[in-house]
């Protein structure tokens, strides 16, 4: 039988740092790269061209099935993600698309459009995919899963660092308000909730420099997978 191509999970809340590992860590590997939260952010973003009501479950899962997104690398090796053909990198990493990304994630039937989507990024040498219900919902087969996480109060530290010197303006207080709240709504919803796999690694990267969270990511891979 052919094997099955291998998937690492990385999920874990906003601001945990998942993004960060989950792309250096597949460099590292040479595998694809999923970012879920993107596609959620991108559909978001779209429904909002749109002025779809982010409320209204079918309109939106209509938006998505009809959304083209697509990553790319630069030559300095920096993600940039495309949107019914436009550039919304930078657009997509605002709080409000994190936001309507959390809002619109909690449908049902945008779930389901976005579903077979993200199965398709399980291409070969392997796949590094990171979000928060990659190892429960999406690749619930996956061999190798970790579910990162950090204190409240260091992710909004992170995020408040992160948006600062992309030169956006933002408050401290208002962020871990923002992530807090974000918590209790992804943890509580009904659909997909956040929360570890049973099988899954649980990792707190509080106080730990990116480069040990990395090697103990690697880690959770036999030797044979691992870069030398």
């Amino acid at each position: 039988m052919t094997k099955p191509i291998p998937v690492l999970t990385i999920d874990g809340p906003s601001g945990s740092g998942k993004g960060t590992i989950s792309q250096a860590v597949a460099k590292r590997l040479q595998w694809h790269y999923l970012d879920s939260g993107a596609i959620y952010r991108a559909v978001g973003l779209a429904a909002a061209w749109e002025s779809i009501d982010l409320s209204d479950p079918e309109a939106v899962a209509h938006c998505a099935e009809r959304t083209e997104i697509r990553f790319e690398s630069n030559d300095e090796g920096e993600l940039h993600v495309y949107v019914n053909g436009k550039d919304a990198t930078r657009l997509l990493r605002t709080e409000t698309a994190a936001a309507a990304a959390s809002a619109i994630a909690a449908h049902p039937p945008v779930r389901t459009a976005l579903l077979d989507l993200q199965k398709r990024f399980r291409q070969a040498p392997g796949l590094v995919a990171d979000g928060r219900d990659m190892g429960t919902v999406i690749f619930p087969d996956a061999q190798y899963k970790v579910f990162l996480t950090a204190s409240a109060e260091e992710r909004a530290k992170r995020r408040y660092k992160q948006l600062k010197d992309k030169g956006v303006s933002v408050n401290l207080d208002s962020l871990l308000h923002e992530i807090a709240a974000r918590d209790e709504r992804d943890a509580g919803r009904a659909v997909a909730p956040l929360k570890p796999a049973e099988d899954a690694v649980i990792l707190d990267s509080t106080g730990m420099p990116i480069t040990e969270v990395i090697e103990r990511v690697l880690a959770v891979l036999p030797a044979s997978l691992r870069p030398r």
